[in-house]
């Protein structure tokens, strides 16, 4: 089966998931390049091509065009205006909105049929977008969600507990952005909760940290890309290989009308079903803020 992927914007975190797609077994055999500067999409696509000699996978890679999407198991979008110090993802909606109108229209005059993978912010709001511009089913539209928060929580739980990060089972769920949050009642290490291992303060701070990750790493090297990149490279994994895992994707909520990240089951089709967990009261309000948070950000895009 040709699985093909299509990258739409060739910044950091488009070429540092093309660069973990090469370094990683995958099923990916194709790989085409779209981008307003033709000259790095050019050049990028030869860097990349010298690597091959000692990629684990043999992958095609090419300077693309629209058409490409065509015949595309996997369109990824990339592009978008960054988050600048100072700015949360929200502040990117009025921007990335009229460029995703545009991106994804170009897309779909393609005849493609694939799936949409959204790793631009404001995440969720843009990925709804997709969604509503494609005219797709929502199971071929999956935004890259808080699967980044996650990998993060658990890095952070882990190294605090010198316990392999693979060994943490917790989940941030919500927005990608500041209402984001940790159900820590559905939180273990190994088949133990993580309050056998960590007091509410601990819990806490770590939280923080998972959430201001980004202003963090924005304010000291101006973007964040490695993890997102290992993150899409993940996820194009559990598709392409039909996996049926369970990722923290954003994906599409029918009882709010609103994609959101929570875990959600990835296979060949994209999403199988959302996967809802038992909350505390408090949590579920939580989800609800985080949610509204989101909804209210859509009603307000200027088209």
């Amino acid at each position: 089966m040709k699985n093909k992927v299509v990258i739409v914007g060739c910044g950091n975190v488009g070429m540092s998931y093309a660069y973990a797609l090469l370094n990683q077994k995958t099923s990916v055999n194709e790989l085409a390049l779209i981008d307003l500067n033709m000259d790095r999409v050019v050049g990028e696509v030869m860097d990349l091509n010298h690597c091959l000699a000692f990629a684990p996978s043999k992958i095609d890679i090419k300077a693309g065009t629209y058409e490409d999407c065509k015949d595309a198991s996997i369109v990824v979008i990339a592009a978008g205006a960054n988050q600048n110090p100072g700015e949360t993802r929200m502040d990117l909606i009025n921007k990335n909105s009229k460029i995703f109108k545009s991106i994804v229209g170009s897309v779909m005059e393609s005849g493609f049929n694939g799936i949409f993978l959204v790793a631009t912010n404001p995440l969720d709001v843009m990925t709804y977008l997709t969604w509503k511009y494609s005219g797709l089913p929502t199971n071929k539209v999956i935004g890259s969600g808080t699967s980044l928060d996650t990998a993060r929580l658990r890095y952070l739980i882990g190294d605090k507990l010198k316990i392999n990060p693979k060994n943490v089972h917790a989940y941030v769920i919500g927005e990608h952005g500041d209402s984001e949050f940790v159900p820590w009642s559905n939180a273990n290490i190994g088949l133990q909760s993580v309050y056998d291992y960590l007091n509410d303060q601990e819990l806490n701070e770590i939280y923080v940290d998972v959430r201001d990750a980004a202003y963090d790493i924005i304010n000291r090297k101006g973007a964040t890309y490695y993890g997102i990149g290992m993150c899409l490279v993940r996820i194009t994994n559990a598709i392409l290989n039909d996996e049926n895992s369970i990722l923290t994707v954003s994906s599409y909520d029918y009882t709010n009308d609103v994609y959101v990240g929570g875990p959600t089951i990835l296979n060949r089709d994209g999403i199988r079903e959302r996967v809802y967990v038992q909350l505390t009261d408090e949590e579920a309000d939580k989800l609800q803020s985080s949610i509204d948070v989101i909804k209210d950000a859509i009603s307000n895009v200027i088209e």
